[in-house]
Formats: structure tokens, C-alpha cells, sequence
């Protein structure tokens, strides 16, 4: 066997392999005759299963999303309508060399959310200039709204990096839930 076999062979006996998903109540009914743990998982977990909107069947309810530039509020975006939002033509101007973030706000009802991240593919021209991926993180339901803050970028800078910039922004899980899907322009000026 050549090692390229071998190692193909040995890679496939270390993958990972996600354990069966457990609602929040069998989590909680477990190990009841521990009592620290007991106490342990239900800070960590609620009481339970909670449910903040009982027309709305997902698991996560974006409630907003705000471009912060330079730390201050630059852009909220619309999410009264989300499927308007995906077809809506959402610009924002931003000035070179400015650190800019995202801000999500969203409620976690019903069951645990594992792995929420963030995603974002942004064109110049029609051409792929960047591609991101930032881990969110898991969460459990909760009556109160639940945040997360992406990570500082610096908007480039010099002529050569000035214009009209395309984002195609998602909001999934590991289970390949999309909570959230929208498009919108990124414009870097001068001033």
C-alpha cells in the first residue's frame, strides 16, 4: 500500500463525526442526582424550552443588524420584511482606511442554536475579492436578545481600492439553517 493510501486510509478513522442532537429538556432530565450539575445546566441552559414568537418556527429570530463605523452607528438595515431585504439595493458609503464591523441582534428560541456564524462573499466587478466566515458562537434560548460583534476590519485605502464593492451577507448554523440572507453595496470613497 503507498503511503498516500495509508494516510487516506488512516484520515477517514479520525473524522469527526457530530454526536445525535439532544433537545434542551433531555439535556436537562439527565444526571438528575447530581445536583451541582443539575444547578450547572440550567444556568447554562434555561428552564427549558422558550419561545418568543409562536408563529415563527426558527430557531433564530434576527431582530437587527447595524454597520458600525468607526464604533458609531453608520447603517441599520430593514429586517421588518427579510424577503424584501434579499431584493432591496442596500448602499453604504464608507471612507477609506475606516474600521468598520457588524452588529447582530436576534433572539434564540425553542432549541439549542450550535455553531452561528456569519458570512459574507463581497465582488468588485464581478470578481470574488474576499470571502469570510466568522464564528458567531452557540447559543441557548432566551426570553432577552442575544448580540454578537464581528471582528474590526479596515476598509482599504488609495485610489486603486475606491468604489463600488457587491456583499452577499448569510446568517446560518452547523446545520446549515439560513436565519438570514441579504445583499448589499459597500462603497469606499475618498471623503
Amino acid at each position: 500500500m503507498s503511503d498516500h493510501e495509508n494516510a487516506a486510509e488512516n484520515a477517514s478513522e479520525f473524522q469527526y463525526k457530530q454526536p445525535p442532537q439532544k433537545t434542551i429538556d433531555e439535556l436537562l432530565k439527565a444526571d438528575q442526582e447530581d445536583e451541582s450539575l443539575k444547578v450547572y445546566k440550567e444556568k447554562l441552559l434555561g428552564q427549558g424550552v422558550v419561545i418568543v414568537d409562536e408563529k415563527n418556527p426558527s430557531r433564530v429570530i434576527v431582530r437587527s443588524v447595524e454597520l458600525l463605523i468607526d464604533g458609531k452607528t453608520a447603517q441599520s438595515f430593514d429586517l421588518s420584511d427579510p424577503a424584501k431585504l434579499l431584493n432591496s439595493d442596500l448602499s453604504v458609503s464608507i471612507k477609506e482606511g475606516s474600521n468598520y464591523r457588524l452588529s447582530f441582534a436576534f433572539h434564540v428560541q425553542r432549541e439549542i442554536t450550535s455553531g452561528l456564524h456569519y458570512k459574507h462573499k463581497v465582488k468588485r466587478s464581478g470578481i470574488t475579492v474576499e470571502n469570510e466566515k466568522y464564528m458567531m458562537g452557540s447559543y441557548a434560548p432566551k426570553l432577552e436578545i442575544q448580540g454578537y460583534k464581528s471582528p474590526n476590519e479596515e476598509a482599504p485605502s488609495g485610489m486603486i481600492h475606491r468604489g463600488k464593492y457587491k456583499v452577499h451577507s448569510k446568517i446560518t448554523d452547523d446545520d446549515n439553517n439560513v436565519y438570514l440572507d441579504w445583499q448589499w453595496t459597500l462603497h469606499i470613497t475618498k471623503d
